[in-house]
């Protein structure tokens, strides 16, 4: 193997550790739209990797029906996602990449139903 092919070796393999090093200290803005007909009241985040819920990121505020929320600061990664809506009823949307500063996520009906259908 030629000296160069072993540095290309090297930089490919340093490059293959230091993206996902570099993404997982990235912050991310993310725009929550309510687009199903509950109000949501608790939205809670946890990184695949945790087992705890991280602290209600509303706090005391509601996204209404074709409202929205825009969380900030967020570490780029997936996420699980539990939604509590005006009801209490609890949904837990699993995987859910939340990195980037131009992300979009919508709560449906679809998916606040798939999980009660779940339960």
């Amino acid at each position: 193997m030629s000296t160069r092919t072993k540095w290309i070796a090297i930089l490919f393999a340093l490059t293959a550790f230091a993206v996902p090093a570099f993404a997982k200290g990235k912050k991310a803005t993310i725009k929550v739209i309510n687009q199903s007909k509950w109000e949501i009241h608790h939205l809670y985040l946890s990184s695949t990797s945790d087992k705890q819920w991280g602290p209600d990121q509303l706090g005391d505020e509601t996204i209404g029906n074709g409202e929205s929320f825009t969380l900030t600061h967020i570490d780029c990664d997936d996420y699980d996602i539990r939604i509590v809506d005006e009801d209490g009823d609890e949904c837990v949307v699993e995987e859910v990449n939340l990195c980037g500063d131009d992300t979009v996520w919508k709560i449906t009906d679809k998916i606040l139903l798939k999980c009660e259908n779940q339960s």
